[in-house]
């Protein structure tokens, strides 16, 4: 009896797992702000990151998945106005934090003064700055790839130009799952990758979404070339698009059931799918959590950590190969 074919879907995490921030983001938002001329002495990285915890932890948890259900609704602007308090906040933290101590080292102040008003702050904020900021992290001007990445790549798309067989595969589809907004694409788009159109839940809530990618109404995103080649990343599922975050099953799902339907018509047989991420809940626990094959992509100073058990753990995507290739 013939054996049935088999193919390989393989997801990848992005942020800290493909690419991360290069400065680090306070580095970047204090670079920014000193651009736009707020003084250095007032605004440094190791006091926006102390304001952006915060200010993050908080619009996290008053707008879900960056205000996706006020977005379907009508109410809010999506990622772009998420991020945009975000920033706004960690700043006006910042400078009314600076505004206080020289208040209270100014003896002759009144107590009025010593109020710490952000409403004054937030007039200070240079015009521009959160706009430069929100175009500088969607593109390839706030991020880096890691150094495995291109490597392992080359090997995919070798493998994908030369038939798509891969160990006991005779197909490849790679995507990538993301807790993120749909900024995730131009990113990897912007460092080089070639990704494809497919999305989380095409023709449904997503498509109605307003983000940062715009797309036409057949779904396919604007402005994106005719790519005649081999994609190195066939689709995209973000949290923000598929309305479910890592790490319940239900966002691997999405991505499971958007890629057969990108394979369709394709005699297929058995699927097997694998996911490789940086966070060991949310990225292995998760993937294994939905039936998945699972690996613990140890990144900074996991790396240098031992102890995770049982876990399937690599230290780096060049890795992962090898091990896809001798699969039983």
């Amino acid at each position: 009896m013939t054996p049935k074919p088999r193919t390989l879907l393989l997801t990848l995490d992005a942020f800290e797992t493909l690419f991360h921030p290069r400065p680090s983001v306070p580095e970047q938002y204090a670079s920014a702000a000193h651009h736009f001329g707020l003084p250095k002495t007032a605004i440094t990285a190791e006091r926006v990151f102390a304001a952006f915890k915060p200010a993050f932890k908080a619009q996290s948890k008053a707008r879900p998945n960056y205000g996706r259900d006020d977005v379907i609704r009508g109410h809010y602007g999506g990622p772009r106005q998420w991020w945009g308090e975000i920033i706004r906040a960690t700043f006006v933290q910042v400078l009314a934090e600076q505004h206080q101590q020289y208040n209270n080292n100014t003896t002759a102040t009144t107590n009025n003064n010593n109020n710490n008003d952000s409403s004054g702050v937030q007039a200070d904020l240079p015009e521009g700055l959160v706009g430069y900021l929100l175009d500088r992290f969607a593109s390839k001007e706030g991020y880096a790839l890691y150094d495995d990445v291109g490597p392992f790549f080359s090997r995919i798309r070798a493998v994908k130009e030369n038939g798509g067989r891969l160990g006991p595969f005779e197909r490849v589809v790679i995507g990538v799952i993301s807790n993120s907004d749909d900024r995730v694409p131009a990113v990897l788009k912007s460092l080089g990758l070639r990704v494809g159109d497919c999305r989380a839940d095409e023709g449904v809530d997503s498509m109605r979404l307003s983000g940062f990618e715009e797309r036409s109404s057949s779904g396919v995103v604007e402005g994106s070339a005719v790519n005649d080649g081999v994609n190195d990343i066939d689709l995209v599922v973000t949290s923000y698009e598929a309305g479910v975050e890592k790490p319940s099953p239900r966002i691997f799902e999405v991505a499971r059931r958007q890629a057969k339907a990108l394979a369709r018509g394709d005699n297929l047989g058995d699927w097997t799918c694998v996911h490789v991420g940086d966070d060991l809940e949310k990225d292995y626990r998760a993937a294994v959590g939905a039936g998945w094959h699972g690996y613990f992509l140890a990144r900074g100073d996991d790396a240098a950590r031992s102890g995770h058990g049982d876990t399937n753990v690599i230290q780096s995507l060049v890795d992962l190969v090898p091990l896809l290739e001798a699969y039983p």
